[in-house]
């Protein structure tokens, strides 16, 4: 593996016709999490796969909250520009277009991040159970970038308002933008999968 700013995983495309997939886990997960999903969603895309850098009690996490719900939005602009520079160094190292970003939970939520502080570093996002990553969205440009949403409609962690408020936002930013709403909570669905699927099949 090389070394690079993050701990990552990574397996080369087998179908260099499928776009590269940066694959971001949820709290307490890590590099490995996500490889399983990244193949089933999009057979033989390259996979870049970071282990979060902050702990929370033991449970690696890509920023810091200081509550349930409530983020320390400096430290999310940090990790974002962070994370997106990794995204930069394993392009180069790998030889990788701009990746399609698959996040779960706290992955989505950088993901998000990401796209409205460094636009350039995705071609595009899946976002799994998403919340409004910055109170106050910077204005960008995300023509041309399509963006999944899927939220759980009872899910215990985000309320039903703030994934439309996000979706909204990121759609007003110029996202082409797809936001299911699942009878499902927070965990993912056969048919998250499902949708993953069909998603990345068009």
């Amino acid at each position: 593996m090389t070394e690079l700013s993050f701990i990552h995983r990574y397996e080369p495309a087998t179908d260099p016709s499928r776009p590269p997939l940066l694959l971001l886990h949820g709290t307490g997960g890590d590099e490995n999490d996500l490889l399983g999903l990244g193949r089933m969603i999009s057979p033989g895309s390259a996979l870049l796969s970071p282990r979060g850098k902050i702990l929370e009690n033991g449970m690696p996490r890509f920023f810091r909250r200081l509550a349930e719900g409530v983020f320390d939005e400096e430290d999310v602009r940090f990790r974002a520009n962070e994370l997106a520079d990794f995204v930069t160094e394993a392009r180069k190292a790998y030889g990788l277009e701009a990746p399609i970003a698959v996040g779960f939970s706290n992955g989505a939520n950088i993901a998000a991040a990401m796209l409205m502080l460094r636009p350039e570093a995705l071609s595009g996002a899946a976002l799994l159970r998403a919340m409004v990553p910055l109170s106050r969205a910077p204005a960008v440009d995300l023509a041309g970038k399509r963006v999944l949403m899927v939220s759980g409609a009872m899910d215990p962690i985000i309320p039903a308002d703030n994934s439309k408020r996000l979706a909204a936002s990121l759609s007003a930013s110029g996202a082409e933008i797809q936001h299911e709403i699942l009878t499902a909570g927070h965990n993912l669905s056969q048919t998250d999968l499902q949708l993953l699927v069909r998603w990345f099949a068009e």
